[in-house]
């Protein structure tokens, strides 16, 4: 009965989770977690050339074009005709023209742009962010069940082989030694589904950042909510919208097609044979603004505006409740993390004095059975409000949008 004193107390007071050194390709913390995840993302690898085609549309405002000139080269004679020697050539270098305020309009939306795949690919390392804390609170909370499984499935030999001793010495009923190995059988079948859990769960966090889990589930440390950075989610709304301003603008500013001017020089002989005549001269062509089209093109930024805004307002009431909810949950589980301390201590308490009942054989096995149970889910739910109690930081700080 005193193996049976040690094994049970040893599993109730056993870690949620082995203290052994990480795996070298593990990444212990989360921020190196969400390091090796957002080198795998598929964002973070069109990144560079996002920013490339953001910086080529700066390069493009900035020139004193609109678009590249044009060079254009003719030629007409008489070689398949009358054969006079009659002959002309004709070339032309034609370079468009910016429209008032519209060159301004496109270095406005270039700078946009700009800030918007840095705000975007911000909000999208939150948002992985996001998903690699729920992974990693989901492996903690498996490897918790998974330790608690552990601890009831030695407790359970431990029993199971106490009494069927006593039972072969006759000092208990076979009865009781039937109840004991049922018990042993389903801390057997309660171990391999918890372990089944904690590989789903492992693996669901490998797949995020292509290595192994660590031993040791790191929680985070508490954000000071007036310290917090903007959030990137925000930022990448209002990035947006100030995009769709710009595109606007643009569009205003480019109500017709660019003006071109021309230098055009031309080489003519006619079919007297006199001496060639050269002439040069200036082309100038002005586009008419076309009012459908306009419409049309500004309908469409209008649009995107409204749209654009509108998401901004609903990430913001979003964001305000996300914080509300998490700390909640966050008090929800300080609050029971006390009350199961409290009922843990009392629960093993009682389990104590029953196993020695037990062993002086003035209680039965049934009520020895039901007070184990008791004393592991108490132990089993401090575990638990721990981990909700580290999860809930970490919501937390995702609803602050802040980085592990």
């Amino acid at each position: 009965m005193k193996r049976i004193l040690m094994t049970i107390g040893i599993a109730l007071a056993m870690p949620a989770a082995a203290a052994e050194p990480a795996a070298p390709n593990a990444a212990p913390t989360l921020a190196q977690a969400l390091e090796r995840a957002w080198q795998r993302a598929p964002v973070a690898r069109a990144l560079p050339a996002r920013r490339e085609q953001a910086a080529a549309e700066a390069q493009a405002a900035a020139a004193w074009t609109p678009a590249p000139p044009t060079v254009s080269l003719a030629t007409l004679n008489d070689r398949l005709s009358e054969r006079r020697g009659r002959s002309e050539w004709e070339a032309e270098v034609s370079v468009p023209l910016w429209l008032p305020r519209q060159r301004e309009a496109q270095r406005a939306l270039a700078d946009a742009d700009a800030q918007r795949v840095d705000a975007t690919a911000a909000a999208a390392r939150l948002q992985l962010a996001g998903e690699l804390r729920g992974a990693w609170w989901a492996l903690a909370a498996a490897r918790d069940r998974a330790a608690l499984a552990s601890a009831r499935l030695e407790a359970a030999r431990a029993l199971q082989a106490d009494v069927d001793r006593r039972f072969r010495v006759g000092e208990l009923a076979r009865t009781d030694a039937n109840v004991a190995l049922a018990e042993l059988r389903v801390q057997e079948g309660e171990i391999a589904d918890a372990r089944r859990a904690e590989q789903a769960a492992h693996d669901a966090l490998q797949g995020l950042t292509g290595a192994p889990a660590p031993d040791v589930l790191a929680a985070e440390a508490a954000t000071d909510a007036s310290a917090a950075a903007p959030h990137p989610e925000l930022a990448a709304a209002e990035s947006a919208l100030r995009s769709a301003r710009s595109r606007l603008e643009l569009a205003e500013r480019s109500a017709r097609a660019a003006p071109e001017v021309a230098l055009r020089l031309l080489r003519e002989r006619d079919d007297s044979g006199m001496r060639a005549v050269q002439a040069a001269g200036v082309r100038l062509s002005v586009p008419l603004a076309s009012p459908p089209r306009l419409l049309r093109e500004t309908a469409a930024q209008r649009a995107e505006i409204a749209e654009a805004q509108t998401q901004a307002e609903r990430v913001r009431e979003r964001l305000v409740l996300d914080i509300a909810a998490a700390r909640r949950e966050l008090a929800a589980a300080e609050l029971q993390g006390a009350t199961a301390a409290e009922r843990a201590a009392l629960a093993a308490d009682t389990l104590q004095l029953l196993q020695k009942s037990f062993a002086l054989g003035e209680s039965d096995l049934a009520t020895l059975l039901r007070a184990r149970a008791a004393a592991f889910d108490a132990q089993a739910d401090v575990r638990r409000q721990a981990t909700a109690r580290a999860a809930a930081l970490s919501r937390i700080n995702q609803a602050l949008g802040v980085l592990p």
